[in-house]
């Protein structure tokens, strides 16, 4: 086999590998993800709900576990950052700090409010896929009569779906604790490292709005 033909078959093959990493997409549908995430969670809460009406911070465990997992930490960072997460805005070591503390907010934030499920129903509405990079997957959770619709916005990292942005009753939270950040950014004068280091998200304050 002579060295071009050799280069040839390799260039080919490689095309072909990296082909196909890029266009395999997800095996599992949206709402079949985003299903098989939240009754695992639901599960959960129920089984160990004697266990948080006594120590309600131990959601913060199943929260860890059972979510974020499945988030995007970094897409979402992206996008609560704005345009302090382009790279003439900040450092890649800022990001990740960001990135490090925002996950823990959050996974406060979520068990906070996970630390109050009593049974609550919830259902899957029917999925309208829209042809766009990021399908959204909503699911309506109902308490005491009312319902309150949960938007979850996907992503394809690696062939796998995580959750890059989450809407509550319109609310885009994404948005909100950009917006959140972005006074964060100018209470400390501009200074980022201040800004990451105090910055916490408040999915209450987003949700009222």
């Amino acid at each position: 086999m002579n060295t071009l033909f050799k280069q040839t078959l390799t260039a080919s093959i490689l095309s072909s590998m990296i082909a196909g990493t890029a266009f395999a997409a997800p095996a599992e549908a949206p709402p079949v993800f985003v299903k098989r995430v939240a009754d695992a969670l639901i599960s959960r809460l129920k089984a160990d709900h004697a266990k948080l009406q006594s120590n309600p911070a131990s959601v913060n465990a199943i929260v860890k576990q059972n979510l974020d997992p499945y988030v995007d930490a970094q897409s979402f960072t992206r996008i609560v950052m704005g345009t302090y997460a382009a790279p003439q805005n900040s450092t890649a070591q800022q990001r990740a700090a960001f990135e490090h503390n925002l996950r823990q907010s959050l996974v406060q934030n979520y068990g906070s409010a996970l630390a109050k499920y009593s049974n609550q129903s919830y259902s899957l509405r029917p999925y309208k896929p829209t042809g766009g990079a990021f399908p959204v997957v909503t699911i309506d959770f109902v308490n005491q009569g009312q319902k309150t619709p949960v938007s979850f916005q996907l992503t394809d990292s690696n062939s796998q779906w995580k959750i890059r942005n989450i809407n509550v009753a319109g609310i885009d939270l994404g948005l909100q604790f950009r917006n959140q950040f972005a006074a964060t950014v100018k209470r400390n004068g501009g200074n980022i490292d201040k800004a990451i280091a105090t910055f916490k998200p408040d999915a209450d304050a987003a949700v009222k709005k």
